[in-house]
């Protein structure tokens, strides 16, 4: 799977901004087998989950300090997952990245569980 995050810019906190991540897949293959996730970083600390969102079902999952402010999606027809980002915080400024991996459920969160990788795009929320 490649991927190519697009979205990020500045916003004021309480601000909202929307990222989306186009994928392309393999021949023969579909999206809908694949996690889709976003992790984001800061310089200097590791890289950490926002939000991942699995399969056909579609069952999202939320790191906690973004839970009730962001939501993940995913169109597995268009090949595309969107981040919508509502109520941002200085605290939410970093590297954003998407991911696909086929990680097993108690591995969601972990960056090392996802094969495939977007360029990351930069999202800054000022105070």
């Amino acid at each position: 799977v490649q991927l190519q995050a697009s979205g990020g810019g500045l916003s004021q906190t309480g601000g909202s901004l929307r990222l989306s991540c186009a994928a392309s897949v393999a021949s023969g293959r579909t999206l809908s087998v694949y996690t889709l996730g976003w992790f984001r970083q800061v310089p200097g600390k590791e890289r950490e989950f926002v939000a991942a969102i699995r399969g056909a079902v579609g069952i999202p999952y939320y790191e906690d300090s973004v839970k009730g402010r962001f939501t993940i999606s995913r169109n597995n027809a268009k090949i595309t997952m969107s981040l919508q980002m509502n109520s941002l915080k200085p605290e939410d400024t970093a590297v954003y990245y998407c991911a696909a991996g086929q990680p097993i459920l108690s591995a969601i969160r972990q960056p090392s569980t996802y094969s495939s990788w977007g360029q990351g795009t930069l999202v800054t929320v000022s105070s």
